[in-house]
């Protein structure tokens, strides 16, 4: 164990989340999501599992060491219902509020639809799966910059 982290962060996760530069993306998916195939075509090859634990939970971890990216538009997208694109479900909300509860500012988050995540999930540099089971439970973080005081620039 080490001091102030919270135990969800495993070593091959906070090896890849170390490892990702200012603009790396991360994909943070929910039991459905096809993460093995997914991953394998990502920059890290390989899914980290966090089995066990929800969305929030899982976002809630990485989001206390991870800076957002603040030179991009939006540094958070979730998923899209299909034929539903303005719809925001209760598991995009429990995302927002562990954005939220990590920051000092208001994150904007938008979606993006189904197979256009799928495809941008591949470019991505690693997956994080979760056990959530609630549809759409499906994010792409943007890493962020951290300036010489220790601060999200």
């Amino acid at each position: 164990m080490l001091k102030n982290l919270n135990p969800l962060l495993t070593p091959e996760l906070l090896y890849v989340l170390r490892a990702m530069g200012h603009g790396d993306e991360l994909v943070l998916a929910d039991c459905n999501f096809p993460s093995d195939s997914i991953a394998a075509q990502t920059t890290y090859g390989s899914l980290i599992r966090l089995d066990g634990n929800t969305i929030s939970e899982a976002a809630d971890a990485i989001l206390s060491v991870f800076p957002l990216d603040s030179f991009v538009e939006f540094p958070v997208l979730f998923m899209q219902v299909v034929g539903k694109p303005d719809e925001v479900l209760e598991v995009h909300n429990d995302f927002k509020k562990s954005v939220d509860s990590s920051s000092d500012r208001d994150w904007p988050i938008s979606s993006i639809e189904r197979h256009a995540f799928y495809e941008r999930a591949k470019k991505a540099y690693a997956v994080v799966s979760t056990s959530e089971r609630r549809p759409y439970g499906c994010f792409i973080l943007v890493k962020g910059v951290i300036g010489p005081d220790g601060n999200v620039i």
